[in-house]
């Protein structure tokens, strides 16, 4: 069987338009920004359409033309600013994404600029849904432990990952 690679900006519109018909579509991670959960490559994230969105909710939103991130929902805000705790629906609301392996950056789009939600991962062949207490539980700890999210990412890297820095290693 041949793999074809395209480029982000080329497959995601289609994604997006299987998802508006109502389809659940697989993608294939990409990139490290949402480590330590999602690894590049390997990992899977089943998407759907969503009428409503929350805090924690893993998205796919396109925060400027033609260019689409994979992240979570950090905080919902209505146009006039107040914070959002439940479900929301309205197209002008603020949303701030962070990926699970961003430490500081964010981005920042409207309501209306995500595409679809992640209902479900496939991470290292199993299937892990995301309207489980497990998978609640494991969002709004990873978000409470923002402050040392820095720290923890490291460790995955050089624990997991075996990523040494080159600074460490023997040098021959």
């Amino acid at each position: 069987m041949k793999t074809v690679q395209l480029p982000n900006a080329e497959f995601l519109p289609h994604v997006c338009q299987l998802v508006e018909e109502g389809h659940k579509v697989s993608i294939r991670a990409k990139g490290n920004s949402m480590r330590p959960f999602l690894e590049s490559g390997r990992d899977v994230a089943v998407l759907s359409k969503a009428d409503a969105y929350r805090v924690g909710d893993v998205v796919l939103a396109e925060i400027e033309k033609g260019h689409y991130v994979l992240h979570r929902i950090d905080a919902i805000r209505t146009p006039d600013g107040l914070k959002i705790k439940e479900l929301c629906a309205d197209p002008e609301a603020l949303v701030t994404l962070r990926g699970d392996g961003n430490a500081r950056g964010t981005e920042a789009c409207r309501l209306k600029d995500l595409r679809a939600i992640a209902r479900e991962f496939v991470r290292k062949g199993k299937t892990w849904h995301t309207d489980t207490c497990f998978w609640r539980t494991y969002s709004r700890t990873w978000r409470w432990a923002l402050p040392l999210r820095r720290y923890l990412l490291a460790a995955y890297r050089l624990l997991w990952r075996g990523e040494w820095p080159k600074r460490w290693s023997k040098k021959k």
